[in-house]
C-alpha cells in the first residue's frame, strides 16, 4: 500500500510513523511534511518515507499529487483541509480517502451544526444559545451566569473557546465572533474519545485524557493542547461501551440519515459530569497531542485499518488491539506561546531524547540553515510509553529535559494526578 498523507503537525508525523510501523504499507508520503518526518526511518526493509511540497488550499495540486504517486489510500491529518472539502476531489478522481466530505466535516466547521445534529440524534450535550449580535451574547451569558463558557461558531485552531468566571472577558471573546456559542458550564473530568468509521461501522480507539490550559493545575489560557495520558485507569469499564452506544454511533447514523455519511476520524470531546456523560465538542480528525499518545499503543496495523475505513469494509476488521501499557505525551512549546509565539529558536537534543520507548514528534518545526529551529507555537510533542503511568511520565519528562529550546514552556503535570489516583469520574 502506498499512503499519502496530508499536513504538517505532529499529528501527521505521529500517522506517517505509524503508517510506517505498518509491513503492508510500502510508500508513506507527507505532503508538505515536516523535517521530523524527512528523517524518518524505514520501519521494513523496501520501505520508502518521502516529504513533497504542497499547498494543501489548492485541491488540484493535491490531486496532481497522489496521482503522481500512484497512492493507494490518502488520509487528511488537519481540520481546515477537511472542512474545505479536500476530500471531495480526491474521492471524485477515484481515490480512498480518510477524512470526512465538506458536508460532513461541518460537524467540526460549526459548533451550530453539531448541536442541531446532537439533538436530532438523542446525543447528550450541554444546552447553549447561538448569537451573532453582542446584545444576544450578554443575554446568554447572564442566563447561564459563571463560569462562563463562549465559543466561536468556526474554526480556530484550538484557540476559540474562553471559559471564564470574568463577565467582560467572556463578553470580549463573543464580540470577536461572528457567530458564536455560549454555553452552559459542565462539570467533571474530560475525556477524548476517537472513533474510526466508515459511515456506519464505528470502531472506538481507547480513552485519552489532554490538557488544553497552558499552565500547570489547569491555569492560564486555553491552548490547542499541552500534553496527554492514555489509557485512564480511572475511567469506568463501560465508559467507551457507554460512548459508543450513546454518542458516537447515533452522531454517525444521523449524519448518514442526512444524506452525508460521514467517513474518517470522528472525535469526541466529553465531560463525565454529575449527571452523566455530555459531549463538549466533535472533531473531524485525529486530535492533537491525543494522536502522539495513542498510536505508539495501537497494535494494530494503521494502514490496514484507515483503508477499511475509506473502502466502506470496517464492518470486517475486527476490534482495536492495543499495548498493555500506558503512554504520555508532554508539548514543549514556544516561548510566548499562545498569543505571539516566537520563531527561528535553536532546537538542539531531539536524537538524544529519543529511545525505543521515547518518540519525539514534530509539530512546528523548521530547517534554517541545516539547523532544526522553531516556526510554530507547540513546537514538539515527546510522547513516552511505560508499563504504567509512572514509568511513562518519568521517560517523558526526562526526555523533555534532554531537549533546550530558549524560553520553551511545557506543563510538569501531565498525567500526574491520574498516577496518584486523585481524579474520581
Amino acid at each position: 500500500m502506498k499512503v499519502l498523507v496530508i499536513g504538517s503537525g505532529g499529528r501527521e508525523h505521529a500517522l506517517a510513523w505509524a503508517l510506517a510501523q505498518d509491513p503492508e504499507v510500502e510508500l508513506v508520503a507527507a505532503a508538505p511534511g515536516n523535517p521530523g518526518i524527512a528523517v524518518l526511518r524505514p520501519a521494513y526493509d523496501g520501505q520508502t518515507i518521502v516529504c513533497r511540497p504542497v499547498d494543501v488550499d489548492d485541491h488540484d495540486a493535491v490531486v496532481a499529487l497522489a496521482r503522481e504517486l500512484d497512492v493507494d489510500l490518502v488520509v487528511v491529518g488537519p481540520e481546515a483541509p477537511l472542512v474545505a472539502g479536500l476530500a471531495d476531489p480526491l474521492r471524485d478522481a477515484g481515490f480512498a480517502v480518510f477524512g470526512p466530505s465538506r458536508e460532513a466535516a461541518q460537524i467540526e466547521g460549526s459548533k451550530a451544526f453539531a448541536k442541531d445534529v446532537m439533538a436530532a440524534a438523542g446525543v447528550p450535550t450541554g444546552r447553549a444559545y447561538v448569537c451573532v449580535t453582542p446584545e444576544e451574547a450578554a443575554t446568554a451569558i447572564d442566563a447561564f451566569g459563571p463560569p462562563y463558557v463562549v465559543k466561536d461558531d468556526g474554526l480556530a485552531a484550538g484557540k476559540g473557546v474562553v471559559v471564564t468566571s470574568d463577565r467582560e472577558a467572556a463578553l470580549a471573546h463573543a464580540a470577536e465572533c461572528d457567530q458564536v456559542l455560549i454555553e452552559e458550564f459542565l462539570d467533571g473530568p474530560e475525556v477524548s474519545l476517537f472513533a474510526i468509521t466508515d459511515g456506519t461501522t464505528v470502531l472506538p480507539m481507547q480513552p485519552a485524557q489532554d490538557f488544553k490550559r497552558l499552565g500547570d493545575n489547569d491555569e492560564g489560557p486555553n491552548t490547542g493542547g499541552m500534553g496527554a495520558y492514555t489509557p485512564l485507569p480511572w475511567a469506568p469499564e463501560d465508559l467507551v461501551a457507554d460512548i459508543t452506544e450513546n454518542v458516537l454511533q447515533p452522531t454517525i447514523d444521523e449524519l448518514r440519515h442526512r444524506g452525508t455519511p460521514f467517513s474518517g476520524l470522528l472525535y469526541a470531546g466529553l465531560a463525565l459530569t454529575s449527571r452523566g456523560v455530555r459531549v463538549i465538542e466533535f472533531n473531524c480528525r485525529f486530535g492533537d497531542p491525543e494522536t502522539q499518545a495513542l498510536l505508539p499503543m495501537l497494535k494494530t496495523p494503521l494502514g490496514g485499518l484507515l483503508y477499511a475505513a475509506a473502502t466502506g469494509k470496517l464492518a470486517d476488521h475486527g476490534d482495536l488491539s492495543w499495548r498493555n501499557a500506558s503512554s504520555v505525551a508532554v508539548v514543549v512549546a514556544a516561548k510566548k506561546y499562545p498569543v505571539s509565539p516566537r520563531k527561528g529558536d535553536a532546537i538542539t537534543g531531539v536524537e538524544q531524547a529519543e529511545s525505543d520507548a521515547v518518540h519525539v514528534f514534530h509539530a512546528g518545526t523548521a530547517l534554517a540553515d541545516e539547523e532544526l529551529v522553531t516556526a510554530g507555537g507547540r513546537v514538539l510533542a515527546v510522547s513516552a510509553v511505560g508499563k504504567d503511568l509512572a514509568e511513562a511520565r518519568q521517560r517523558a519528562y526526562a526526555a523533555v529535559g534532554q531537549i533546550r529550546i530558549k524560553g520553551s514552556q511545557h506543563r510538569t503535570d501531565i498525567a500526574l494526578k491520574a498516577e496518584r489516583g486523585e481524579i474520581n469520574p
